[in-house]
């Protein structure tokens, strides 16, 4: 199964804490569609959001497809995702009491399809980012010095 990636939002790893990823279908329109397969998408600064007992995608930047003439898009409107009745369930409940949110991480095509990987996640605390930077540091200073010292 090949699969095109048309946009990740990198940020959202630094930012947010993953603890579950949901695969998504977008409904789009003719140009939208054009758009992202030429690669114009944008994912920062986006989110998703349930609203009446569906998952919408906000701030998701599809830039306008040149072709399209008067029949183009809004390149911000809110895009519906569709996912499964339980994984919608699931999510509704993990929202409201963990206080945790919903994060695109990329776009991608999938046999044909347009996909959102969405992720359940919590927001990340200043000094968390602060440690993680530490550690990550710390673990490339030691992987270096393996390498010095197998030479």
């Amino acid at each position: 199964m090949t699969q095109k990636t048309v946009c990740q939002n990198r940020k959202a790893w630094h930012d947010y804490e993953v603890q579950d990823t949901y695969e998504a279908g977008l409904v789009l329109q003719g140009s939208e569609v054009k758009s992202l397969r030429e690669g114009w998408g944008n994912l920062r600064d986006s989110y998703a959001r349930l609203k009446g007992g569906e998952v919408y995608l906000y701030n998701f930047h599809i830039s306008p497809y040149p072709q399209a003439g008067q029949f183009n898009h809004d390149p911000l409107r809110p895009r519906k995702l569709l996912l499964h009745k339980r994984e919608i369930k699931k999510l509704v409940g993990k929202t409201t009491e963990k206080g945790l949110t919903l994060v695109p991480l990329r776009v991608y095509f999938s046999r044909g399809l347009a996909k959102v990987e969405l992720a359940l996640a919590k927001g990340k605390k200043v000094y968390d980012k602060r440690e993680e930077l530490k550690r990550r540091s710390a673990k490339m200073e030691l992987e270096r010095s393996l390498r010095e010292k197998q030479k």
